[in-house]
């Protein structure tokens, strides 16, 4: 059954779309909506980085105050949680951190039959979490060898307690890439399926008659939610960033 008075359903959003069919050597590697907005994205943020930081000076213009801004705030959070020595993976969690931001953003503009959220696809969400979860093992083997694996390992426990503690840890650091696949991907799912919904809702009642009244309601619901689902794709953004942070600092330090 439709959801809303358009009779679309709102999970008709999230559907991969065939753009441009590209067969390489029998591969297909055909562009899709999901595709073209990350070519979008990535255009934007190189325009904004080029346009911002091309003509630095010593009085920034509003271009420039921003790019410091986003600059100075993932350097702090890197500083915070990784500390000095981590900065060396400050290009990964700035590039993670704008990437995603940029991503989830683009999904919050209305475009008839066009809008469409990268980061709502659990397939784009365990790439990103995996790729993180990979620099973390293969960089905390090449630093500490298998040393490394003593995180598995808590420190000041009785030695009885190691057989009972260490799968704990194991699973716990295997549900890292999931966890952190799965929390941005449910709320940008969630969110903008209750966004189409109340949406929806609006078309509904403006269509029955006496009950036209009441879609200042749906209206009220969607334009609150719209303001909350912007608040979430910043959020979303910072939390992959600031858990990646934490996951690298195992890497970069060890064990304690």
């Amino acid at each position: 059954m439709a959801a809303d008075g358009h009779g679309h359903s709102p999970i008709e959003q999230f559907e991969i779309k065939e753009l441009l069919p590209i067969d390489i050597f029998g591969i297909d590697a055909s562009l899709t909506n999901s595709g073209a907005y990350m070519l979008v994205a990535l255009g934007l943020i190189f325009g904004f980085l080029y346009f911002s930081t091309g003509g630095r000076s010593l009085v920034p213009t509003r271009l420039q105050s921003i790019s410091e801004l986003i600059y100075e705030f993932v350097a702090n959070t890197v500083r915070e949680n990784v500390g000095s020595q981590g900065m060396q993976f400050f290009p990964l969690v700035f590039s993670l951190f704008i990437f995603v931001l940029v991503l989830n953003l683009l999904g919050m503009i209305p475009i008839p039959g066009v809008t469409f959220t990268v980061t709502s696809h659990i397939a784009i969400t365990a790439s990103l979490a995996l790729m993180v979860i990979s620099i973390v093992v293969f960089y905390g083997l090449y630093k500490h060898g298998l040393g490394f694996f003593k995180i598995f390992v808590p420190s000041g426990v009785p030695l009885a307690l190691y057989p009972l503690l260490i799968p704990i840890e194991i699973i716990s650091f295997i549900s890292r890439p999931i966890s952190l696949s799965v929390r941005l991907f449910a709320n940008m799912l969630a969110g903008h399926i209750a966004l189409k919904i109340f949406a929806g809702f609006i078309g509904v009642l403006l269509g029955a008659g006496v009950w036209a009244v009441l879609a200042p309601l749906p209206l009220a619901l969607t334009v609150a939610l719209t303001a909350l689902e912007v608040l979430v794709a910043v959020l979303q953004a910072y939390v992959f960033a600031v858990l990646t942070c934490i996951y690298l600092s195992d890497a970069v330090h060890g064990s304690h």
